[in-house]
């Protein structure tokens, strides 16, 4: 199956899990009725807490989650293949993770995938972000494989780190996610030069579904879903609106484009002199 219609859904999510579920579940159908066959939401979808206490609080195991069950059943009801960006996962007392979850058409979870880069910065925007305050970090790259091929799977701050993409393209990844929530301020500045040099540098499909708004605690996340192709072409940009897009990808175009401009072939190893 070489050409697949994709899309991402962009969405506004709150402190309040069953509120996600209800929103991005509308979303969810409406891009499926317009027939996408591989849907992906953004980071965090089920819950964006800024609270450390009250997500603590909030977030649930793996196996008792409220948000992964709604999801896996509204894959299974609509026939689709759904990628569930992150979901906050209750790992301990006092860590949650980062988790990424790829759900088949029959509800089957088939890969899931923990956030490995924590985002620890200060942007300027005001807020301090201490993700590993909160999350423990995964220690696992993920491929996965698909009727169209390998798929790769990362989350938001990943994609500031290319020898995790270059990995996963190397192992045969024709499409790598990469749900975010970015902040507006880093945004604006590199979200789109950062998800088209992750295409180029690999020669794949670059599907990156994004938060976007303002949410509690005045966090203002950038928006501009995105799908880009092997080459550095947008397909489709979600601009800064709750919705979703999409596009008709032919998976073709990797080999086409690794074919160009081999690049994973003529990586060379070498010994560093400082």
């Amino acid at each position: 199956m070489s050409v697949v219609k994709i899309a991402c859904i962009q969405t506004n999510s709150t402190p309040e899990p069953d509120e996600n579920i209800a929103s991005v579940s509308d979303l969810i159908r409406q891009a499926s009725a317009s027939g996408a066959q591989i849907i992906a939401t953004p980071e965090v979808v089920g819950m964006l807490e800024p609270n450390r206490a009250s997500a603590l609080s909030k977030a649930e195991p793996e196996e008792a989650h409220r948000v992964l069950r709604a999801f896996c059943e509204l894959a299974c009801d609509l026939d689709i293949w759904l990628l569930i960006g992150s979901i906050s996962v209750k790992v301990s007392t006092t860590k949650l993770s980062n988790r990424s979850f790829l759900i088949n058409s029959n509800g089957k979870i088939v890969a899931k995938y923990s956030k490995i880069h924590m985002f620890d910065v200060e942007v300027g925007d005001g807020n301090q972000y201490m993700e590993s305050k909160t999350y423990e970090p995964g220690t696992e790259a993920v491929v996965v494989d698909t009727p169209w091929g390998l798929m790769g799977l990362t989350i938001c701050y990943d994609i500031r780190f290319p020898h995790l993409f270059r990995d996963l393209a190397k192992a045969g990844a024709r499409i790598i996610f990469s749900p975010a929530a970015f902040t507006r301020v880093t945004g604006e500045a590199h979200w789109h030069i950062l998800q088209r040099a992750r295409a180029i540098e690999n020669g794949c499909f670059i599907v990156s579904p994004a938060q976007v708004g303002m949410h509690a605690d005045a966090r203002q996340t950038y928006g501009h879903s995105l799908i880009v192709d092997p080459w550095g072409s947008v397909l489709a940009d979600g601009g800064t609106t709750v919705g979703y897009i999409t596009a008709d990808i032919d998976l073709s175009l990797v080999q086409v484009s690794q074919n160009k401009v081999p690049s994973l072939l003529n990586d060379r190893y070498y010994t560093k002199a400082f």
